[in-house]
């Protein structure tokens, strides 16, 4: 994102019963429009680890019940685990790069799978190819809002907030919003030195 539409200031700092380990493959980490460590800068304690070509055995559990946010087959809803103190671990990545960094990474097969409500995404910046698919924030928000009980709704909403005003800057960028269209507006500085070029207001 351009500095002029920097969202940092947005941030929620959210503290939460449950612990978040975002997994992000290499090749996802670079792109602007990455939102799992978005969502790991949301929420306290958490942490992003950037997974390459050269696995490493990664310290998945710390206390209580360590759970993987992955449709696998066996799959269990996340509902199961409501109002219990869990370390969830997210996949973030093409749905083949999750799958591969379930099967290669150690600890993590032999962690039970949650799968969230299925769910219409608000993520327009890229084509999601599977139905019900959401972008990680997303994904994290909903299943907070099952884990951390009477505070999950609110939790989701600060989340689902600045994940909108991002994806709304972003597409302001690329010249598909015009200025009203944008949530809370385009920051004085984008508009003084409008990185677009020529496009409408």
């Amino acid at each position: 994102m351009h500095a002029t539409l920097c969202i940092c200031d947005l941030v929620p700092q959210l503290r939460t019963r449950s612990k978040l380990a975002v997994l992000v493959h290499y090749r996802e980490a670079r792109k602007p429009t990455n939102t799992g460590q978005l969502a790991a800068r949301c929420v306290e304690g958490s942490t992003i680890e950037i997974i390459g070509e050269a696995e490493r055995p990664l310290p998945l559990v710390d206390s209580g019940q360590a759970i993987l946010l992955y449709p696998a087959d066996d799959a269990v809803p996340i509902t199961n685990f409501a109002d219990q103190p869990v370390r969830l671990i997210v996949p973030d990545g093409s749905w083949r790069q999750a799958s591969k960094m379930r099967r290669r990474i150690a600890g993590l097969d032999a962690l039970p799978c949650v799968t969230i409500e299925s769910a219409v995404t608000a993520y327009r910046l890229r084509a999601e190819p599977k139905d019900g698919g959401l972008a990680t924030l997303e994904a994290i928000a909903a299943a907070l809002r099952v884990l951390e009980g009477d505070r999950g709704p609110e939790i989701e909403a600060a989340m689902l907030a600045v994940f909108r005003i991002m994806v709304e800057r972003t597409l302001w960028l690329r010249g598909a919003l015009r200025d009203h269209e944008v949530t809370g507006g385009i920051p004085a500085a984008a508009i003084a030195h409008d990185p677009r070029g020529a496009h409408p207001r």
